[in-house]
């Protein structure tokens, strides 16, 4: 254990600043993200340098389509997440405390050690929820920066502004769920909020972090198109139009399996809203072999990215260029 960078001494015990949930917890409660605990009157990190998973996953997995395309990725996570989703798919590892999974003991300078013997490109903090295990991923990635290793998470986004004003730094990539435009879904499918997931990609976007964005479209929940609309039009609005948006296809897991797989046809309807709203980049995954997959340039509408599942074809991108006609495609493709 170490102790938790953001909590506050309160007379009702210590309550977390490190996410919106900002749990008080009394002396020996452990907060609902199952990582943090109130050890004397401090707040320690129950998730560092104890990852429960351990891969080397290609970037495209993560998934990120404009961020150096084809290189792999050294992935890691511990238990525990700060959101419930009721489609969760690693419930396994993210409704569970480190103290309940079986994990290895790695600290921050040897995860880079590893990324740099496995010849990866890039370390991502992924699969359950790298904002709880905070501390773990800024010191890890302070040094990855220092050893010339890219930093990557996939995040719901759900952490309050000044941790994230300080972990933006020493991150080159995200992508952040936003589950749903609805407040009220977030909180019956989530048990979280929209707001605070808004204002993360502000920030990001505003501090120079490559974003991504994924939306899992879970018939009955976030399948509403007029909702779909209204996120397109506020990515829009707000300045996403080149941020990669990419809609994935549900398929029944956890608590949620006696419902159907998201139909195909309400995901070419998704992602017709978001290409009318103006939004350049819009991909649809966990559909192999659809051309939504693939790259497009927005000016010429060539392929420029050929996509067969994480593995690549042609690449017609140079110097960040469109090969074909000249355009700007927004990305890190080197």
């Amino acid at each position: 254990m170490i102790p938790a960078k953001y909590f506050v001494e309160t007379p009702k015990g210590v309550k977390c600043k490190l996410c919106p949930t900002a749990c008080t917890l009394k002396e020996g409660e452990i907060g609902d993200c199952r990582t943090r605990k109130n050890v004397d009157g401090v707040l320690y990190s129950l998730a560092y340098g104890n990852p429960c998973a351990i891969h080397i996953d290609p970037i495209e997995k993560k998934p990120l389509n404009h961020f150096l395309p084809g290189s792999r990725s050294l992935s890691i996570a511990t238990a525990g997440c700060n959101l419930a989703c009721l489609n969760c798919q690693n419930w396994q590892i993210s409704q569970k405390s480190p103290e309940e999974t079986n994990n290895y003991d790695l600290k921050p300078g040897s995860v880079v050690d590893m990324a740099v013997e496995k010849k990866c490109k890039s370390i991502a903090y992924t699969y359950t929820e790298p904002i709880v295990y905070y501390e773990y991923t800024y010191d890890t990635a302070k040094i990855a920066k220092e050893a010339g290793i890219k930093n990557v998470m996939v995040s719901a986004g759900y952490i309050e502004e000044r941790p994230l004003k300080e972990l933006c730094p020493v991150i080159d990539a995200a992508n952040i769920d936003l589950k749903s435009f609805s407040n009220e879904i977030y909180e019956m499918l989530n048990a979280g909020s929209l707001d605070p997931v808004l204002r993360t990609l502000k920030i990001m976007k505003d501090e120079g972090v490559w974003l991504e964005i994924t939306n899992l479209i879970v018939p009955d929940w976030s399948d509403d198109m007029d909702l779909v609309k209204k996120m397109c039009d506020w990515l829009y609005d707000n300045g996403f139009e080149n941020t990669p948006l990419h809609f994935s296809r549900f398929t029944p897991i956890y608590k949620l399996k006696r419902l159907p797989a998201t139909p195909f046809d309400v995901l070419d309807k998704a992602h017709g809203i978001a290409r009318s709203a103006g939004l350049k980049f819009v991909y649809i995954g966990n559909v192999l072999g659809h051309t939504a997959q693939d790259t497009f340039c927005p000016k010429c509408e060539k392929r420029l990215i050929d996509r067969q599942g994480y593995r690549l074809g042609d690449v017609h991108i140079k110097d960040s260029k469109c090969e074909y006609c000249g355009e700007q495609i927004a990305g890190v493709w080197k």
